[in-house]
């Protein structure tokens, strides 16, 4: 009897335990079983998203509109027997064109001169200006600039019958400079350097300068040594000295700046894998 009672004893012990188990509340069917993702998709910042409407409007327009000079030999000319502008400069708006729309050929150039280009960027008539574009401080404030994609310096164009040497000879004389370049400002301050004083008259193009040169009303031409070596003849020929390093940016509106971007970047990879470089030998840029 004993025995019985213990076996019955220890069988209700065991009841009660699962019991106990089973009274433990239930997860309801519906609760949601909250995943770490594999992996966190990283959102673009605010700006980005902000400003990507700017290339979109190019991709709707399906064209690039990019501001160039057709008066500067080897970076924007336009040649006058087949009316096609080419040089450096289109070639790296091509290039941009390519990186943009997927296609090089999708760009739609208009002349500019030192004096135009500005305007047109900031009227939205331009999308981009490749046009010898010298990068200042005080232009960053306007614009948004890439890196340099050229440096050069300031130089002088003259008649090689009058015997100038050095800028110093043209102490006194009439230098022929483009309207709104920077030309202007490093000869003069290169003028109080040196004690001399000259004289400028300034035009809207570069074949005006050197008419202006050839006729004598100036006697000097000055704009960056790359851009003289386009006009230099039998009868000229650059003076030595260079003034005030000049680089050269793509510019953009200033509240563009995811193309600005865009062209930084790739101006940055040209520079890198040598294509920049051999864009400069493939117009004998010097």
């Amino acid at each position: 009897m004993k025995k019985f009672a213990l076996v019955l004893s220890l069988a209700l012990m065991t009841v009660f335990t699962g019991c106990g188990v089973g009274a433990t509340a239930p997860v309801p069917a519906e609760t949601p079983v909250v995943e770490a993702p594999a992996e966190t998709a990283t959102e673009a910042p605010a700006e980005e998203a902000a400003d990507a409407p700017n290339i979109q409007k190019i991709k709707d327009n399906g064209v690039l509109k990019v501001g160039v000079k057709v008066d500067v030999p080897k970076f924007g000319y336009k040649d006058p027997a087949t009316e096609v502008v080419e040089g450096m400069e289109i070639d790296i708006a091509k290039a941009i064109a390519k990186e943009v729309l997927g296609d090089e050929n999708k760009i739609e150039v208009q002349a500019v001169t030192a004096k135009t280009r500005g305007p047109l960027l900031d009227s939205g008539e331009l999308d981009l200006v490749i046009a010898t574009f010298t990068i200042t401080e005080e232009r960053k404030e306007s614009y948004n600039f890439s890196q340099p994609y050229f440096v050069d310096g300031v130089a002088l164009l003259v008649k090689k019958d009058k015997g100038f040497a050095s800028y110093k000879d043209l102490d006194g004389k009439a230098i022929g400079v483009a309207q709104s370049a920077t030309s202007k400002k490093a000869l003069e301050e290169a003028a109080t350097e040196q004690g001399i004083s000259v004289k400028f008259s300034e035009y809207a193009s570069y074949p005006e300068i050197k008419a202006a040169l050839e006729s004598g009303r100036v006697d000097a031409f000055s704009v960056d040594a790359a851009i003289l070596n386009g006009y230099v003849d039998d009868n000229s020929e650059i003076l030595p000295d260079r003034f005030s390093p000049q680089e050269y940016g793509v510019a953009s509106k200033k509240s563009n700046t995811d193309l600005a971007k865009v062209v930084d970047d790739l101006i940055g990879a040209m520079k890198s894998n040598g294509e920049l470089d051999g864009l400069i030998e493939k117009w004998g840029i010097k």
